[in-house]
């Protein structure tokens, strides 16, 4: 087949890859447009338009894919497919019509559950104990589409939003290539999406990221997880925004009424002991502001934190 790919995360690169490895014809490859980045905003390319380069494809980088010059250039390119993977975009339905064997998405959940743009994080901070990867026929909807192929994954303890984004992009790329050769034989299966089962994942913010000391343990660890290692869980410590990128569940038969929510209670190398809704957290690793992440020890060696501290729930610089 003739392929155009959509994509822009790491999360598409192995699929592109895949693609490009494969039996497949990678025409041209659409991305996001440069975008500045990291502290100091410089500006560079997309994972998937670095990947593209190094394999001498045409990338184009519209603002908006319904612009009517691009729509005209990617007729031009004659697909017979167009995969989608992590991009960015809707796309319309002039673009959706136009493949012989239409156009194809790659997500990150069990469809329909977690449809949106976070399915990753927002299926770990659920605690759901399974996820995994669909391909779909796109629509003009959100992820609405009919269901292709789907893989199921586990979720391990301890998995985080990182190492569950790495395994899915592996799987999703097999996923990909499966449907493709099930397509041209004629023998792949539609199956429609139940709406009523329905939930959603939308974009991260950064109040989502903020810890509530108030939750229990578990729920809190899960936010953790499902936040690490971008963008982050964080509280407030003396003033200052500070991430927490790894922590577990300490259950205690009473916390007693005189702790506080979000107070410290106890400092030791293996972790500092946080006070929340039904006992306690153990943070094992954080990253102050503006600093790299460091374990539990490396923090308390440079910061004379105490028992009977409080981490801020809520901060005038949110």
């Amino acid at each position: 087949m003739n392929i155009v790919f959509m994509g822009t995360s790491d999360f598409a690169v192995p699929t592109l890859k895949g693609l490009i490895e494969s039996g497949h014809r990678v025409t041209a490859v659409v991305t996001q447009p440069d975008r500045p980045k990291g502290r100091g905003r410089e500006i560079l390319p997309s994972p998937v338009k670095a990947a593209a380069d190094v394999n001498k494809i045409n990338v184009l980088q519209p603002e908006k894919v319904r612009e009517s010059d691009f729509i005209k250039k990617i007729k031009e390119y004659n697909p017979d497919c167009i995969i989608v993977a992590a991009f960015g975009q809707i796309l319309p339905k002039d673009i959706l019509s136009l493949p012989k064997y239409g156009c194809i998405n790659l997500h990150a959940s069990l469809l329909p559950k977690y449809r949106g743009a976070a399915p990753i994080n927002w299926a770990i901070i659920s605690g759901e104990t399974k996820t995994g990867v669909t391909s779909m026929f796109m629509d003009e909807g959100m992820d609405t589409g009919d269901i292709l192929i789907q893989r199921e994954v586990g979720i391990g303890e301890n998995d985080n939003a990182g190492t569950l984004h790495d395994t899915l992009s592996m799987i999703g790329r097999d996923v990909i290539l499966e449907t493709l050769d099930k397509l041209e034989k004629g023998v792949i299966k539609r199956i429609k999406q139940d709406a009523l089962a329905a939930t959603y994942a939308p974009k991260i913010k950064k109040e989502d990221c903020l810890i509530d000391w108030n939750l229990r343990a578990r729920e809190i660890v899960n936010r953790i997880r499902g936040l690490a290692p971008i963008p982050g869980a964080y509280t407030f410590y003396n003033g200052k925004r500070l991430k927490i990128t790894e922590a577990v569940s300490y259950r205690l038969s009473a916390i007693g009424h005189r702790l506080k929510r979000g107070e410290v209670f106890e400092v030791n190398r293996n972790g500092i002991k946080v006070v929340c809704g039904d006992g306690l957290i153990v943070i094992k690793a954080l990253q102050p502001e503006g600093k790299k992440v460091m374990s539990a020890g490396e923090f308390i060696s440079g910061h004379d934190i105490r028992a009977g501290e409080v981490f801020a729930v809520l901060f005038c610089r949110l």
